[in-house]
């Protein structure tokens, strides 16, 4: 069996390159995998492969090569439609590092994580009741401080009293989104990048605007309807509306860190 660097026309020189080269390409292509399905099973399936094909390669096979170049590339291309969801939070920030560490904006780090969620579930209601258009931004484990650059700094306590100032109608910061980090409204009047997606209902900026988030980041959205007054999530760039009385059922799901189930 002949090695490829004794192969008469190729020169030492340009099998390293291309075995360096071979090398990096498959290695970015396994971050990928892990950034957008973190799926185990997908990644080994993706690994041995690439260990097949160096070695392929290695040994100058060429016919296994070509036959391992295609499977990789119809499995990759399945992965990116499977996910395609995941794939455009990857394209939107592809070399991010997800923390869940909390991170200090001013307002204390130790608080009551249910009086919170009560004071958040008070104000959505009543802005329900009263149909004022809003939409809440949870921040979690992806940052959204270069998308709240377009908003305006608030750096306030969540209490119902202030989100019901922010959203009332006629209010200089009553449009856009109020983006919130543990127990701080950070940023008011923030405006996100609206969803391409087609819908079959008829959805208003602010739901397009909150499925947009949701499909370039881990935050969870709360819509409330100015219309109807009805309440919904947007998360992972799927739309749920709710009752009153689940709300805070939900909510608290939503924001709960779960663990991601590997195969």
């Amino acid at each position: 069996m002949n090695f490829i660097w004794q192969d008469p026309s190729m020169a030492l020189g340009n099998v390293i390159l291309s075995l360096v080269l071979i090398v990096l390409i498959h290695a970015y292509i396994l971050f990928f995998l892990f950034k957008v399905s973190k799926r185990r099973l997908t990644m080994v399936i993706y690994g041995v492969g690439s260990v097949l094909f160096i070695a392929s390669f290695i040994f100058n096979l060429l016919y296994a090569c070509i036959i391992l170049a295609v499977m990789g590339t119809a499995g990759l291309s399945a992965v990116c439609f499977a996910n395609l969801g995941d794939l455009r939070k990857f394209i939107a920030n592809p070399f991010s590092r997800q923390t869940a560490k909390a991170v200090n904006f001013g307002i204390e780090r130790i608080y009551d994580t249910q009086q919170l969620y009560k004071n958040i579930e008070s104000a959505v209601i009543s802005l329900s009741n009263a149909r004022i258009g809003a939409i809440m931004t949870f921040e979690k484990n992806t940052s959204l401080k270069d998308i709240m650059k377009n908003g305006v700094p608030v750096n306030a306590p969540v209490t119902p009293e202030i989100l019901m100032t922010i959203f009332y109608p006629g209010t200089r910061l009553h449009d856009g989104a109020v983006v919130i980090h543990g127990n701080e409204i950070v940023a008011a009047s923030v405006f996100f990048t609206p969803t391409t997606k087609p819908f079959a209902g008829k959805y208003g900026s602010r739901h397009r605007a909150a499925i947009g988030i949701s499909e370039v980041s881990d935050a969870v959205t709360v819509v409330v309807s100015e219309e109807t007054g009805r309440i919904s999530f947007a998360v992972n760039g799927d739309l749920e509306a709710v009752t009153q009385q689940n709300f805070l059922r939900v909510f608290e799901n939503y924001m709960a860190d779960h663990s991601t189930s590997e195969e």
